[in-house]
């Protein structure tokens, strides 16, 4: 499964739209671009594996690897990048603003639902962002 992130870049936050097999999952808010400074940057363009992860804070969600100087880019639901996110994606199911989204937690449950669902049919889960 490839999923291809579509980033429009603004100085408040960075907007997506998310799709695989041509299908829109949902929109993605994240920090602006700041050369993937720790906390305060997006990640930078590329491609990356995505697969499951547990915490205690946010339960089962999904996890980034292998971004460059970085670490625990996770998929978590987030209304707002710079108040609930350090270099995370926040699946949306609308974009209210740069950096800005609503209905997460509805977007983000879509998400992990169609990843979990090819990690457990063994399938490799591939992000493109853009």
């Amino acid at each position: 499964m490839i999923l291809f992130l579509t980033r429009t870049y603004f100085p408040e936050g960075t907007n997506g739209i998310l799709p695989c097999e041509g299908k829109i999952i949902c929109n993605t808010i994240e920090l602006p671009w700041k050369k993937n400074e720790g906390g305060v940057s997006c990640i930078p363009e590329g491609r990356y594996f995505i697969r499951k992860r547990y915490s205690v804070k946010y339960k089962w969600h999904l996890e980034v690897m292998d971004v460059s100087d970085r670490k625990y880019i996770l998929f978590h639901p987030a209304n707002n990048a710079l108040k609930e996110l350090q270099g995370c994606i926040g699946p949306v199911t609308k974009l209210s603003g740069p950096g800005l989204g609503l209905m997460s937690r509805k977007a983000f449950t879509a998400l992990k639902d169609l990843v979990y669902t090819a990690l457990d049919r063994k399938e490799i889960v591939e992000l493109i962002v853009q």
